[in-house]
């Protein structure tokens, strides 16, 4: 019952949420500005000029309160949380017919579906820690959809990272104050964690308490430019990146959010080798040391919707911060304390 229970609270959430975000492209947005981008190239040895239309929403200002969801829980013995949602936009289109690439943080649609996800999260990730989610302009559904690494790769660089970059920035310079910190993402913000931490200033090292990679990848090359990032072996290391993805058989990894991929660890049982874990009872969660991906048996994922025809199919990418909250809440809470005893 308790299994049944959890599977039907995950199964509304995950509904509601894509009935949301499949609206998208019908609403028509007031307000919004026109960027035309000129591109200029050759077909036939002659020159053509193709010019492309594509708004890039304003970029936020994170002196702004409302580009923040934050909660302050800690009462002296917690850490802060610094939480990057997913993607939940579609490509949408302005009045004008010009289509974007990014959620635009300006509107207050877009908001409201990145603070749904943000609540949730804060509900087991803000337990007796300050915790601080920004709003940013994160590529689309549809980008994934291109499977084009380039072009997931250069839209994310262009804009979403740039937002990225900038509120971490801002959160240790206004908001920090020197205390430990844990880096957290689901799926593109899993992305962000993981380019955060290549770029994660020296100085500032010493603070991470761990970084939790939630349906996404650490590849070779993020390593290769990265040494400091540091696989988890067990439940209570510090310092290191949490990381996993989710499917029914090492047949349906997606390359785009799960391969290649250098680190995975069972979040039930905190293995990385093959030993199974239950988890609600009727699930069993068994990693795969070959394919660094967690198997999932007694699981119903029919629910998940396809998206795209790229994710939920065969994977279960839209369980990936929820199946495991309990025992992600837990894990959070002692990493903390481990990263504290030292300083008694």
């Amino acid at each position: 019952m308790k299994s049944n229970v959890i599977m039907k609270t995950a199964e509304n959430r995950y509904s509601n949420r894509w009935k949301i975000a499949h609206k998208l492209s019908s609403l028509v947005w007031i307000g919004i500005f026109l960027l035309l981008l000129a591109v200029s190239c050759k077909s036939n040895s002659e020159d053509e000029l193709v010019v492309a239309k594509v708004y890039v929403p304003e970029a936020p200002s994170y002196t702004d309160a409302h580009m923040w969801y934050i909660e302050r829980n800690d009462r002296g013995q917690g850490a802060d949380v610094f939480y990057i949602p997913s993607t939940w936009e579609f490509d949408w289109y302005t009045p004008d017919s010009v289509i974007s690439h990014w959620a635009n943080p300006s509107l207050s649609l877009h908001r409201k579906h990145m603070m749904t996800e943000m609540t949730e999260i804060a509900k087991y990730m803000a337990d007796g820690n300050n915790f601080y989610s920004p709003h940013y302009r994160h590529i689309t559904l549809n980008t994934w959809a291109t499977l084009n690494e380039d072009t997931i790769r250069r839209r994310y660089e262009e804009v979403a990272w740039k937002d990225v970059k900038n509120a971490f920035e801002h959160y240790l310079t206004h908001y920090n104050q020197g205390r430990p910190f844990i880096l957290a993402g689901f799926s593109q913000g899993g992305k962000s964690v993981v380019e955060l931490l290549k770029t994660l200033p020296e100085k500032h090292r010493p603070q991470l308490i761990a970084a939790y990679v939630l349906g996404y990848k650490v590849t070779p090359d993020d390593v290769q430019q990265a040494p400091w990032i540091k696989a988890a072996q067990g439940a209570t290391d510090t310092g290191v990146t949490i990381c996993y993805n989710s499917v029914s058989d090492v047949k349906h990894l997606k390359p785009v959010i799960s391969a290649p991929n250098m680190m995975c660890i069972n979040p039930v049982n905190w293995k990385t080798d093959a030993t199974p874990a239950t988890l609600h009872d009727t699930i069993t969660v068994t990693l795969s040391p070959e394919h660094k991906v967690l198997v999932l048996k007694g699981f119903d994922g029919s629910y998940l919707p396809n998206i795209l025809n790229i994710l939920n199919v065969g994977d279960y990418h839209g369980i990936e911060p929820w199946v495991y909250s309990k025992c992600l809440h837990q894990n959070i809470q002692q990493r903390i304390r481990a990263h504290h005893q030292p300083l008694k």
